[in-house]
């Protein structure tokens, strides 16, 4: 009886905890217990990009109904995005660093300043990207080895993501100011927000519900874009009106030199670092895209079912970089430490189970994405192949964060450039075309490098040197 009142309360006080976590209320999570610090900027970070993950799965859905050339264009235009994603993570962990040392420091005013620096390089580097992609839509699809049909029917949507990249890099950005300063819920609210807007616009602007224009596969960009654009008028909302833990005024977007230089300079490693990665799936959508449009349809399928795993991991890492970076700023570096282990651990738990259902039950994941066998296999395949390595793959998520959130970027730039650049394209294109193993051998490539790439990151983090870096 006794045992069975302590479950109760145990329960009753994670319930309390979780709701806790959802609130806005200011916390200090350079002091306390560390596990509860975790998880009240873990759950809302899971379930901030949870939502990212969910805005790739609806696009994905609704023109899985229009069949594999619209699958393989989104599929390609999000393997370009990638470049964009690489950018804009790359600063903003940069940002989420010098913004977490600050607060740990206890210095708001020099956090708000870090946090408009940011925001001019933001502008310089989305507005180049945005028109460049914007005006070269069909030679970029051309390149990426998409067919005429795939150009056809996709240059629209490819031309609307891409020039409205904006959208994209912002709501990155200004959620990593909130995380940094530890206001995860704000984060997670402004992609509800934009979630909840894309659901809707989704199905109207692509089958034309309605008095909204039927515009197909179009219609999921625009839906998109407006969605995230919502999403970022919350987020600066919330920024100059005081209700978060940063407040931006006018005076923090004076160009400062100095907190420019050296946010450049953190975001550098960051930005080559995703950058890497970024561009080996690159190569590595173009390898599988030489053996069909079915081919890249269920590489397109699996991987976006595979985002709403690695981007809930992703959260549990982000977590563990605001907790780094903050715990340095207060000069607690074991606690640092404490915070990247105790993050990895539960990662890897998280994805141990999504494992058995990847490998054990991919043809239940695959039901809502259409019918088409040769689109499903491939789609199996990929879920088994990679699925199997997931474990694995916590580690290098978690611990890579946490080097970031410290301010080390360019040790898991190092790090990628040796796992992907050296080993995953090379071994993608030797297991599919030499060994014959054509998609699957991508797959294979995939689960080795990415193998690879947690090894190393947990030998660099055992070593210890990240606590001495200085942002």
């Amino acid at each position: 009886m006794q045992s069975q009142d302590k479950s109760v309360s145990r329960a009753a006080n994670l319930l309390l905890l979780l709701r806790e976590s959802l609130t806005d209320a200011e916390r200090d999570y350079t002091s306390g217990s560390l596990r509860r610090a975790l998880v009240l900027l873990a759950v809302p970070m899971v379930l901030e990009m949870s939502m990212e993950a969910v805005f790739a799965l609806v696009d994905i859905f609704f023109v899985s109904f229009l069949g594999a050339a619209a699958i393989s264009v989104v599929g390609i235009t999000e393997a370009m995005l990638t470049i964009l994603y690489a950018v804009a993570l790359g600063l903003s962990m940069a940002t989420t660093a010098m913004v977490a040392r600050r607060i740990g420091e206890s210095d708001k005013e020099a956090a708000a300043v870090s946090a408009g620096q940011s925001l001019w390089i933001g502008a310089l580097l989305a507005g180049g990207i945005g028109v460049l992609g914007g005006l070269f839509t069909p030679e970029l699809l051309n390149f990426m080895g998409a067919g005429t049909d795939v150009i056809d029917v996709g240059s629209g949507y490819t031309r609307i993501m891409l020039a409205g990249s904006a959208s994209i890099f912002y709501l990155f950005l200004l959620n990593a100011i909130f995380r940094g300063a530890g206001d995860a819920t704000i984060a997670m609210r402004s992609l509800w927000l934009a979630n909840g807007i894309n659901i809707v616009l989704d199905p109207c602007l692509i089958f034309g519900l309605g008095p909204f224009p039927e515009l197909g596969v179009t219609g999921a960009a625009v839906a998109t874009t407006i969605g995230r654009s919502c999403g970022i008028a919350y987020q600066v909302w919330h920024l100059v009106s005081g209700r978060s833990r940063i407040h931006l005024a006018w005076r923090h977007l004076r160009i400062e030199l100095s907190v420019l230089a050296r946010l450049a300079r953190v975001s550098l490693g960051g930005v080559m670092q995703f950058l890497i990665v970024t561009s080996s799936w690159v190569v590595v959508i173009r390898v599988v895209a030489g053996f069909g449009t079915a081919a890249v349809a269920g590489f397109t399928v699996a991987l976006r079912l595979m985002e709403v795993v690695f981007l809930p991991a992703w959260g549990l890492g982000n977590a563990a970089a605001t907790l780094v970076g903050q715990n340095l700023g207060a000069e607690k570096p074991e606690r640092a430490e404490a915070a990247a282990w105790s993050a990895t651990r539960v990662t890897v738990l998280f994805m141990l189970i999504v494992c058995v259902l990847f490998v054990g039950a991919p043809g239940y994941l695959l039901a809502p994405f259409g019918d088409d066998a040769a689109v499903v296999e491939m789609a199996t395949l990929c879920l088994r192949v990679i699925g199997a390595g997931l474990p694995v793959f916590a580690v290098g998520l978690v611990l890579t964060q946490a080097l970031n959130g410290a301010g080390d970027t360019d040790t898991p730039m190092w790090i990628n450039f040796f796992a992907f650049w050296l080993v995953q394209i090379p071994l993608s294109y030797w297991l599919a075309n030499s060994m014959g193993l054509e998609a699957g051998g991508v797959a294979w490539a995939i689960v080795l490098s990415e193998s690879l790439m947690s090894v190393m990151a947990y030998l660099v983090f055992r070593r210890g040197r990240w606590a001495q870096t200085r942002v």
